[in-house]
């Protein structure tokens, strides 16, 4: 009985976190350049990944019992990098990345990868986002060089290269990361990346004029908070099932004591 009152509480407890994670994407279905999170449960991951193991016999019962109280404990959330749909603007600084790749930019706690092309110009016209951060140029032998857009009508090709009346003079620095690179969310359009797993991408084009578009999907969103919130409240009444029940057992045990 124990052991089903501790699932339904680790149960109840992951819906919670994920009806947290499902309405963060709610919130963000019309940022640019945002990429969903998905949760993931724990019992799914210990499948994956567990090798079967010989267990002395006294704590065969230990086992069975972690692993059901384990059950459907939040294991984390998984980004969906999927690209989101272009749409076209009529600003010059806007650009949109097709296909795989991010938008390097250096914000106060270091260089950040955006999907978010909302690009503008600050006072001394440098490309920043919309955060104010300035966006890098890919710059050989020079680190962390931000792009100073001169006057003139601003031109960007499919491979991120800037002109201005026809003239050169920076590139956008476009970056990818190899399958299975471990990227961290900061804010809404910011990941964090590895040290070193950067590397130039050879598979983004440049589209100027627009901007992409969330990939979080309100309808299916609503759904998935809908159902989770049926199964919250599923775990909720199993867990005042078993309370009643834990109450009722120790009503008649204590006479007997």
């Amino acid at each position: 009985m124990d052991s089903g009152f501790y699932a339904s509480f680790s149960g109840f407890a992951a819906r919670m976190d994920a009806l947290d994670l499902i309405a963060n994407n709610l919130a963000n279905a019309n940022t640019t350049g945002y990429k969903a999170h998905h949760e993931f449960y724990r019992t799914l991951a210990a499948a994956m990944s567990s090798q079967p193991s010989l267990l002395p016999v006294g704590t065969l019962h230990q086992a069975v019992s972690q692993s059901i109280n384990q059950f459907g404990v939040l294991g984390g959330s998984q980004l969906d990098l999927a690209q989101g749909t272009l749409e076209t603007t009529t600003n010059e600084t806007d650009v949109a990345l097709e296909g795989s790749g991010f938008f390097a930019v250096l914000t106060k706690n270091g260089v950040r990868y955006t999907r978010d092309g909302n690009f503008s110009l600050d006072k001394s016209r440098n490309l920043v986002t919309k955060e104010g951060d300035l966006v890098l140029s890919a710059q050989a032998n020079q680190k962390n060089t931000p792009i100073q857009i001169p006057s003139g009508q601003l031109s960007v090709s499919q491979d991120g290269t800037l002109s201005v009346n026809g003239a050169l003079f920076a590139k956008l620095r476009i970056e990818d990361f190899a399958p299975g690179t471990q990227l961290m969310a900061e804010g809404n359009t910011y990941l964090i990346a590895p040290a070193g797993a950067a590397q130039t991408s050879t598979a983004a084009s440049v589209r100027q004029g627009m901007l992409e578009s969330s990939n979080s999907d309100p309808v299916r969103s609503s759904i998935a908070l809908i159902d989770l919130q049926r199964t919250a409240q599923m775990m909720e009444r199993a867990l005042s099932i078993f309370n009643n029940d834990f109450d009722r057992t120790a009503a008649l045990e204590i006479p007997r004591v």
